[in-house]
């Protein structure tokens, strides 16, 4: 058995809000540095970052895994995680055809850079990432599904896109099993209102200093230190 040290929800420099620093080996890095054994890269609608960083993360042995930060059409946050970059990829491509063709404008909501495993920027997303979709939050469970994907209610402890800000309640018939929690809220509370969900804490970070320290974050029990074994514990109740 492992425990591993997990924060599901970072944001690269593609994401417009997040910092240019956040780069793939940054990041793996800096995750590294706080004691953590296993990374999902969450960017608004799209896996464009995950390939080059899950290679960053295996020369360096940090668990990378692929995955979204969706925003639905009613402008709720939610993750997305999969146990391959090829499942990741295509649903980041349908997710494309989802989005709100409004282009981006970086003298305002900042850059949107594609990377390879070097750092290097090898493209840019021309559509703002940051709109809501056309998909709808009691659509995301069952698409994640279609996937192989694990979908969590992201931040719900925020106002800003969390579930419980716009919507004011979590219902079963929603059809997510799993919630997040960022690192300073109280999980045992949001356990105590919501029993029907399982919960992680992440750091939703958009920058090297937010990501989670080891103390600050999930930390898992599972048979192996694979990929294969954290997305099989996070899929266990799906």
């Amino acid at each position: 058995m492992a425990l591993l040290n997990c924060d599901f929800h970072i944001h690269s420099c593609l994401s417009p809000c997040g910092d240019d620093d956040m780069t793939p080996n940054n990041i793996v890095n800096m995750a590294l540095l706080n004691g953590l054994d296993v990374i999902a890269l969450t960017d608004h609608n799209t896996c464009g970052n995950c390939r080059a960083t899950m290679e960053v993360g295996a020369e360096n042995g940090l668990i990378v895994l692929p995955g979204m930060e969706l925003t639905t059409s009613e402008e709720i946050h939610v993750t997305v995680i999969f146990p391959d970059i090829e499942k990741a990829e295509s649903f980041g491509n349908y997710v494309a055809t989802m989005r709100m063709p409004v282009k981006n404008r970086v003298d305002i909501y900042g850059n949107q850079f594609i990377m390879d495993r070097e750092d290097k920027v090898v493209g840019e997303e021309e559509d703002l990432l940051i709109l809501a979709t056309g998909i709808g939050l009691y659509e995301v469970a069952s698409l994640a599904k279609t996937y192989e994907g694990v979908a969590t209610l992201a931040h719900i402890d925020r106002h800003s896109n969390g579930v419980l800000g716009v919507l004011g309640n979590i219902d079963e018939d929603m059809g997510f099993f799993k919630a997040e929690v960022t690192p300073n809220a109280s999980e045992e509370e949001y356990k105590k209102r919501f029993p029907f969900l399982n919960f992680v804490k992440s750091s939703d970070a958009h920058d090297l200093l937010t990501i989670a320290e080891a103390w600050k974050c999930s930390v898992i029990n599972v048979k192996e230190r694979s990929c294969k074994a954290v997305f099989d514990y996070l899929n266990e109740y799906n």
